[in-house]
């Protein structure tokens, strides 16, 4: 798979590390960087606090976004990136274990890309995150970088 970074934005650590498993499964471990809540999440992307010196024209080919985040919640996340020009055309794939039709709705009003429910059982979970990948990685064509606001 070609050399694109996604963004995993995720604070349980038990789903971090069977996302982590898929990646090495399938060749992908160093695509992968990891935030473990909200806040760190948009400084990543806008290059602020802990990434300040990120290099903010590189940025992932998607971001894998859970919903139940300490500090700013997803859905803020979520709300915040479509509202920056920097980053409103990343693709932003919701992977959450939630089933709540309100968080369905409210991450496609927000402009959710896909709402994925993360599978209890490992071998589905890998499954949806070596589909996942294979979408967002090779098939789905991005506009950035050499898109301008």
């Amino acid at each position: 798979m070609k050399g694109t970074t996604i963004l995993l934005v995720e604070d349980t650590a038990d789903d971090e590390h069977l996302v982590k498993r898929v990646f090495t499964q399938i060749n992908l471990i160093n695509n992968l960087m990891v935030v473990r809540d909200g806040a760190e999440a948009l400084d990543y992307l806008h290059g602020t606090g802990v990434h300040a010196k990120r290099d903010t024209t590189q940025m992932p080919a998607v971001v894998f976004l859970d919903l139940k985040l300490p500090k700013v919640s997803g859905l803020e996340v979520l709300r915040r990136i479509r509202a920056d020009d920097r980053t409103k055309l990343l693709p932003v794939v919701i992977l959450s274990s939630s089933q709540e039709e309100q968080d369905l709705i409210h991450s496609y009003h927000l402009g959710a890309n896909s709402y994925i429910h993360k599978p209890v059982d490992f071998t589905e979970f890998t499954e949806a995150i070596q589909q996942l990948c294979f979408y967002w990685l090779l098939l789905n064509e991005l506009p950035l970088p050499k898109w301008k606001p």
